[in-house]
């Protein structure tokens, strides 16, 4: 566990654009944030005021020897006005949070959808990833910028308006005494802010040392790790790397709070400094000129206050410019360049017979110099069974994502019944794919809204057929809640955990309910034992009728009941044919067949043969 190196990179958004960004975001989700804002600084600055001269108001009356009705009078007048004015304040500030909360998950909702519906590609690149990280830690609490900026904006301007009247109040009795206020306390921030951000600098170490706890944490208390740390005895090392973590970030806390204290003492050092000359300004006037000892209070007050708003201003400029950064990540996330195309486009054409073809295609992954596909020309004809096998590495499952539309090839095309899917609106293009990969998406909802992917409108008739031809019938039935059961134990008290296999019926059955014209299973049956694969072998022809399907698997045995059969070999189509066109080639895929077979047999030896 190392402290992560610093990087320093300009944002692409200055601080006004995220400004006028958050203003307009709230302009269209919650304008009462911004009328509260102007609100709660016109009342806070009447209330300053008001503490500002209530004490020297009533002082003056008592060295103008006033009758008592007439000083129990401006007492209660200012305790009037100052209840008012806490209250409205009060009031502002506590109605202030909803607007901003919802201006904060508007936000949120915007990333989300981003995130939900972004071009594949962008859902692979660690740059894109990292920035999506920032972007949600942005708006992970109340206290993050895109809801603690409309504070910083209040306090700004609280701050500026604060300032101008007290200048305006103190700037005619000694303007040279103003600029030395001014410029101690200019100093004093200046010292104390360079000292302070530390933290700020350092804050990606400080988030590491967290990310590193927090894991460590969830993977204890995880559910499905439990089993692991029991049977080999982890509860000690786990203990161990916890407490590791926790001590290197307390050394980091101890680190910081130390260089803390050093910005403390030069503030307080400097503010004697600005209260001694003040102190010295108008002690010495009160005796040459006899200032009245309530204008003494009223400008002493008025000096202290003029450098705590001089040290606001500065202080939310700062916080201001640092939430800016922040802010800068949600505008680049949200107007990251999308690849493909999400408006406009072609429309898919409708079709009864949809024919496939990947026209001389070449592919490496971004940032990767190796070619997984190289020039890979293939046509999948309406309604054919193709099954792609291959050694691991091959690029079968590289294949698929090309021909689903997931990545588009650097060489080459893929054409939809001739037209280039690059002219198409590839959400729409998507709509023609049912699919089962290795990773699955499940989430804790029920049975039936799994395999239908909707909540409302759901047919019950569809989806139980669905799970027949999945062959998980009995299971589902065989529950107290059947169909509406709810899959995992992260939600709800009574979900279910399916195992391996049943999950993957479960994916097959969602990918026949969807109906599209084709239909791609990766590894379908990995999970599966031999009699519950040879049961979806059996079904196979009955789920792909009428459909174009690919086939990729591992188990040669199960690519029989295909058309056609693709070995790949170092991203090319090294062998194509039947079944046994290929057996009697005698080439990779007959070799690769012979040492799967032998693992069913007795006396054979696996060496004798070499791919």
């Amino acid at each position: 566990m190392t402290q992560t190196k610093q990087t320093t990179q300009k944002p692409a958004y200055n601080v006004w654009q995220n400004v006028r960004f958050m203003i307009g975001h709230a302009w269209h989700s919650c304008k009462s944030v911004l009328w509260l804002c102007l609100a709660v600084v016109g009342v806070s600055l009447g209330l300053n005021l008001a503490q500002l001269f209530i004490a020297p108001m009533v002082l003056a009356r008592v060295e103008q020897h006033a009758p008592l009705p007439q000083l129990l009078g401006t007492i209660g007048f200012f305790a009037l006005v100052l209840a008012i004015l806490s209250g409205l304040q009060g009031y502002l500030k506590e109605n202030t949070m909803y607007g901003r909360v919802g201006v904060r998950l508007s936000i949120i909702n915007a990333i989300s959808e981003k995130a939900c519906t972004t071009s594949y590609p962008n859902t692979r690149d660690p740059v894109t990833l990292k920035l999506l990280e920032k972007a949600r830690y942005a708006c992970r609490s109340n206290s993050r910028p895109a809801e603690h900026i409309w504070e910083t904006l209040t306090q700004l301007l609280l701050n500026l308006a604060g300032f101008s009247v007290y200048l305006a109040l103190v700037s005619g009795l000694n303007f040279g005494l103003v600029l030395a206020v001014a410029a101690t306390t200019a100093v004093g921030f200046f010292v104390s802010r360079r000292i302070n951000e530390w933290g700020y600098r350092h804050r990606e170490a400080e988030a590491t040392y967290q990310k590193q706890i927090q894991y460590v944490r969830d993977k204890a208390e995880s559910i499905h790790l439990a089993k692991d740390i029991r049977i080999f005895g982890l509860g000690s090392w786990v203990e161990d790397l916890y407490n590791s973590a926790l001590r290197l970030y307390a050394a980091f806390v101890n680190r910081r709070e130390k260089i803390y204290t050093r910005a403390c003492a030069v503030d307080a050092v400097l503010t004697l400094a600005r209260n001694s000359i003040a102190y010295f300004y108008l002690i010495r006037l009160t005796l040459a000129e006899g200032l009245p000892a309530s204008q003494f209070l009223l400008y002493f007050s008025a000096f202290s206050s003029f450098s705590t708003w001089v040290t606001g201003i500065l202080q939310q400029a700062t916080t201001l410019r640092q939430e800016s950064l922040d802010l800068s990540s949600i505008q680049e996330y949200l107007h990251l360049p999308e690849p493909f195309r999400f408006e406009g486009g072609q429309p898919i054409p409708q079709s009864d017979a949809y024919e496939l073809r990947l026209d001389h295609v070449s592919f490496r992954y971004p940032g990767t110099d190796r070619l997984i596909l190289r020039d890979i020309d293939l046509i999948i004809r309406p309604g054919e069974k193709i099954a792609v096998v291959g050694l691991n590495g091959a690029g079968k499952t590289t294949l698929v994502k090309i021909l689903c539309g997931f990545y588009d090839p650097d060489e080459g095309r893929v054409l939809l019944n001739g037209t280039d899917i690059r002219e198409f609106n590839r959400q729409d293009y998507y709509r023609l794919f049912s699919t089962v990969f290795q990773e699955s998406s499940i989430l804790d909802i029920t049975v039936a809204e799994t395999v239908a992917q909707a909540v409302e409108n759901i047919d019950m008739d569809r989806v139980k057929d669905c799970i027949a031809k999945a062959g998980l019938t009995e299971k589902i039935e065989s529950l107290p809640q059947g169909y509406g059961a709810h899959i995992g134990k992260n939600i709800y008290l009574d979900g279910i955990e399916f195992s391996g296999g049943q999950t993957q019926r479960l994916m097959l059955a969602r990918a026949l309910y969807k109906n599209g014209p084709f239909l791609v299973l990766d590894e379908p049956t990995a999970a599966l034992d031999p009699i519950a694969e040879n049961d979806i072998y059996q079904k196979y022809n009955e789920m792909t009728t009428g459909k174009s399907s690919v086939f990729i698997s591992h188990r040669l045995a199960s690519t029989r009941f295909c058309d056609r059969i693709l070995f790949l070999k170092d991203g090319v189509i090294a062998e194509e044919g039947t079944h046994d066109q290929l057996l009697a080639q005698g080439g990779g895929y007959a070799k690769l067949f012979d040492i799967q077979a032998r693992y069913y047999q007795e006396g054979r030896d696996l060496d004798e043969i070499q791919l």
